[in-house]
Parts: structure tokens; sequence; C-alpha cells
């Protein structure tokens, strides 16, 4: 149990940080565009994460768990377009979401293969 609460920690501290660079980014287009569709994409996957926990079934929790990486995925390549379109800084700080991102989309990738053998099916 106290492995889930850890992780349930981690995407919401990574949510917490999502937040933070979203305020501080540019008021432009380019900014605006990113950081909407940034503040969407790593905030649920805390939200998403707390469904798959209250999953009626294996195969709704193995569903709303890929909710979750598709969405970390997304939060992912968002955070690399802003770094390299240098919208955001200290770069340290995109490093360090990027290397917590990568983490996280690792957890999920394996914790789906995990449930999902566990169904009965080896599909990912």
């Amino acid at each position: 149990m106290k492995q889930n609460y850890d992780l349930e920690e981690r995407l919401i501290d990574f949510s917490v940080s999502v937040i933070e660079i979203v305020d501080k980014m540019p008021n432009s287009k380019a900014g605006n565009h990113l950081a909407s569709q940034l503040v969407r994409s790593g905030t649920s996957v805390a939200l998403n994460y707390g469904e798959a926990q209250a999953a009626e079934s294996r195969r709704d929790f193995v569903h709303k768990m890929k909710v979750v990486l598709k969405e970390l995925r997304e939060s992912f390549n968002n955070l690399r377009i802003i770094k390299k379109a240098l919208l955001f800084q200290p770069i340290e700080a995109l490093d360090k979401i990027l290397d917590e991102n990568n983490q996280l989309i690792s957890i999920f990738v394996k914790s789906i293969e995990t449930a999902e053998s566990k169904q009965g099916k080896n599909k990912y």
C-alpha cells in the first residue's frame, strides 16, 4: 500500500512542478498554447491515477493506466518542445522534470505490462 502512496505523491509532485513551470512561461502565442496543453496533460496524470486506483476490474485498471501513460508521453514531448524553443528558464529545471517524467513513463509501462500479463494478455 505504501508503494501506491509513493507513486501517487510523485504524480502529485509532478503535477505541481508542471503548474510552476506553466505559470512562469512567456505570455506569447506559443507560450500560451504550450502552457495550456501542458497544464492539462501534466495535471491529469495524478487525477487519472486516482481513477485507476478505483478501477472496477483489471481491464478497467489497465485502460486507466494507459490513459495516464498517454498523458505522461504528451507532457514529455510538450516539455521537450518548451525546452528546445527556450520558452522556460532555467533549463536545468526542465531537465529535472523531464527526467522525472521519463522515470514515470518507465514505471507505467512496466505496471501496464505486469497488469496485462496477469490479465492473460501480453498485448501492449
